[in-house]
């Protein structure tokens, strides 16, 4: 079992009363959870605090369980949302038989991949759409910090004492909306660690060449991601395993498939661990797994929340003209009627 943190031990014992069963869709709600608090745990002290307290870290832990409670909504709900937990890479390293899954072949927009996918066939609801869910996902919370920035420039400025109570208000409306925001987008970085979520060969190996003879069983998704993430994740082995902070200098569709690529490349590795009769509890190969895949994803958050929330001291709004970040903080644009509404 999981050692749980002096962080959110606020609502431990709720979330164990309430979990449901584990999803197929992504790592269990153990999985989930520990990615979001080790995540956020992680941040540098230049984003924002109160995204870093103990109250924010174990809600980011809840939320990023969000997605798989989803599941059964409704058949339009659950057709939109379920495949973005995930994308089909085949062996020839194709999207689901479509272009390859490269920077420079990905699709620049979910339409221009719809296109592509069609062309061959196929569709996104069944290649999966994990990249652009993540990308979704982060431009939306650059957004949000820059929303939060220009607020708190607005606030601290403000001489109108109507202005500045709402300023106050909208700021603690933005800062809820970002523990939303970026605790359900913690779900899918999560889901991007986990082998299986990148891979035709996601529940058995499925109907493709099989010289090794790898299992087909339809229970190693589950078996791999529930019950044996929860037994081996323990916090602190997972937190030594992550890696330190290390700016890629280079765009965010990068950053993203090189992340989706490697663990793609874990597909047959984990295969052969379950042919062996590794993929238990007791075999410190399934332990070494599955810690690693989690502090993966556990790195990959923090390191997108720190490049998102540092992204936004350039970020803008409005509309026809937009202001910018700076421009506010200088005192050089006046963010009222694009905050409160232009109409």
């Amino acid at each position: 079992m999981s050692r749980l943190s002096s962080s959110f031990k606020v609502l431990a014992l709720a979330a164990v009363l309430a979990a449901p069963a584990p999803s197929a869709l992504a790592w269990g709600s153990s999985g989930h959870r520990l990615v979001g608090v080790l995540g956020t745990q992680g941040l540098p002290s230049d984003v924002p605090a109160f995204l870093r307290t103990p109250e924010a870290v174990a809600a980011i832990g809840e939320y990023a369980r969000e997605p798989d409670r989803w599941k059964g909504s409704g058949k339009i709900h659950d057709h939109d949302r379920d495949s973005a937990h995930f994308l089909d890479v085949d062996d020839q390293g194709r999207m689901y038989g479509g272009p390859m899954f490269t920077v420079e072949t990905l699709p620049a927009t979910r339409a221009d991949y719809e296109t592509a996918l069609r062309a061959a066939g196929v569709d996104s609801w069944k290649a999966g759409y994990l990249p652009y869910a993540i990308i979704d996902g982060y431009q939306q919370l650059v957004k949000d910090f820059t929303y939060w920035r220009i607020l708190v420039a607005a606030e601290k400025m403000a001489t109108d004492p109507m202005k500045k109570a709402w300023y106050a208000a909208d700021l603690k409306r933005r800062e809820a909306l970002l523990l939303r925001d970026l605790g359900v987008w913690a779900h899918y970085v999560g889901d991007a660690s986990q082998p299986l979520h990148l891979s035709v060969h996601y529940n058995g190996w499925g109907d493709y060449p099989n010289p090794n003879g790898y299992t087909n069983s339809r229970s190693i998704h589950f078996n791999f991601e529930g019950p044996l993430a929860k037994a081996v994740g323990d916090e602190a082995q997972v937190r030594a395993l992550m890696p330190a902070y290390k700016d890629c200098a280079c765009s965010l569709e990068t950053r993203v498939v090189g992340y989706l690529t490697t663990t793609w490349k874990l597909t047959e590795p984990l295969y052969a661990l379950e042919k062996s009769g590794g993929m238990v509890e007791t075999d410190p190969r399934a332990r070494a797994f599955v810690q690693d895949r989690l502090a993966a994803a556990a790195a990959a958050l923090r390191d997108l929340v720190t490049e998102a929330w540092r992204d936004s001291a350039n970020g803008k709004i409005g509309y026809r003209p937009e202001i910018s970040v700076a421009d506010v903080e200088s005192g050089k644009a006046d963010p009222w009627l694009d905050l409160y509404g232009k109409d």
